[in-house]
């Protein structure tokens, strides 16, 4: 089923408005159970008459390292767009992970065409379902962008809730070779990068906060967010039009820190000397009509 959202003077929810959403999940975390085979909520959650906010959308491009100037936005700002969705339904009672320390994995972008800033929007969010995971038990959540009702921008995202697992997981059963991409860059990033992040994208997990907030989850100190890591990899890959691109989320960025962006060809990487935090490839595709 589908359930429409209002939404507020005809623009995407601000980033405040979900603080009772993540004390609504906070209070609910303790009390879930996650397993791979739990149900999930069937609701289609969906946004109309969405524009773009430009003050916060260049905000957004400030602290990932985009362009301001652009009449297009950035590759992953949609995700933003969403986000206030994808907390509903994650702090939503019947959703079975708790929102507490919940870890983004992975995700995949299918962009069929530039979205512009100026354009309206319809966003939808729908979880697709779960699985196991060698650390526990991941749900993967559907995200839409329609304009002038075809389908800009759509994206596959995993979210990971660790727990002690039953069964041994292993995404790949044998191990690979692996040749590190060529050094581009070297980024020294500040202590406040999650905060930063966090006050534009509305994600104020608090693994992402403080050392304190983050050890209680197992954090040594404060990550940054993967959607950030891979904003500013994009920021700095350069322009990107009807394209695909996926991002594996493979060790947690800890803040501050020191990590180095490499890229050959489609492919780019984030790493801090052996430690691979990032991979990725960006691929052109035939944009959508329409």
């Amino acid at each position: 089923m589908a359930d429409r959202c209002p939404s507020p003077a005809g623009t995407a929810p601000r980033t405040r408005t979900l603080t009772p959403l993540l004390a609504r999940g906070a209070v609910l975390s303790p009390f879930k159970r996650p397993r791979p085979d739990a149900p999930v909520p069937a609701t289609r959650l969906v946004l109309s008459g969405v524009r773009v906010d430009l003050a916060h959308l260049a905000a957004y491009e400030r602290v990932c390292g985009f362009a301001t100037s652009a009449d297009v936005l950035p590759v992953t700002y949609p995700h933003v767009l969403a986000f206030p969705l994808v907390m509903r339904i994650m702090a939503a009672r019947a959703f079975p992970l708790p929102l507490l320390g919940l870890v983004h994995t992975s995700i995949e972008i299918t962009q069929h065409q530039e979205p512009t800033a100026t354009a309206e929007y319809e966003l939808a969010v729908l979880v697709e379902g779960l699985a196991p995971h060698r650390r526990g038990t991941e749900a993967t959540v559907l995200t839409e962008a329609r304009s002038n009702g075809g389908l800009v921008w759509e994206s596959r995202s995993t979210y990971l809730a660790r727990h002690r697992s039953r069964e041994e997981t292993p995404r790949n059963t044998s191990p690979k070779e692996r040749t590190s991409l060529p050094a581009v860059a070297e980024w020294h990033l500040a202590q406040d990068v999650g905060r930063r992040y966090g006050a534009v994208s509305g994600d104020r997990n608090p693994i992402h906060l403080h050392p304190l907030t983050a050890r209680l989850f197992g954090f040594p100190r404060a990550i940054a967010h993967g959607m950030w890591t891979v904003a500013r990899c994009l920021a700095e890959y350069g322009p990107q039009e009807a394209v695909g691109v996926r991002a594996e989320f493979r060790a947690p960025v800890l803040l501050p820190g020191t990590v180095t962006y490499a890229v050959r060809g489609p492919s780019f990487e984030l790493r801090a000397g052996e430690l691979v935090h990032l991979t990725g490839d960006v691929r052109p595709i035939n944009p959508r009509s329409g």
